[in-house]
């Protein structure tokens, strides 16, 4: 399993929502998808994740790199004070922790 992220420092998180209302609903249609959910720091509400949970991380990228996903991503230019931070974390079960 992998978690995709990305990250975003927006102006006002609630102006971001429907953007990530319309990736969760992108990501919904490709294979690999498990789940997805949206944080909002508790110290500073203009930093936004999403996350994503796919079966395999080829599956992440291919959904990252699709047309929707990359028009998705440069539409939030216009509510986001940087670039986008995107990033995939393997999910390691505790059981291999030493």
């Amino acid at each position: 399993m992998v978690k995709g992220i990305i990250g975003f420092k927006v102006r006002n998180y609630k102006d971001i929502e429907p953007i990530l209302l319309k990736l969760r609903s992108h990501a919904m249609q490709y294979p690999g998808y498990v789940s997805a959910e949206n944080l909002v720091s508790d110290v500073d509400s203009s930093v936004v994740v999403m996350t994503s949970t796919w079966t395999r991380i080829e599956h992440w990228r291919t959904w990252l790199k699709s047309r929707i996903t990359q028009d998705l991503l440069r539409h939030d230019k216009e509510l986001a004070m940087e670039k986008p931070r995107v990033t995939s974390y393997r999910i390691m079960p505790t059981a291999e922790w030493h």
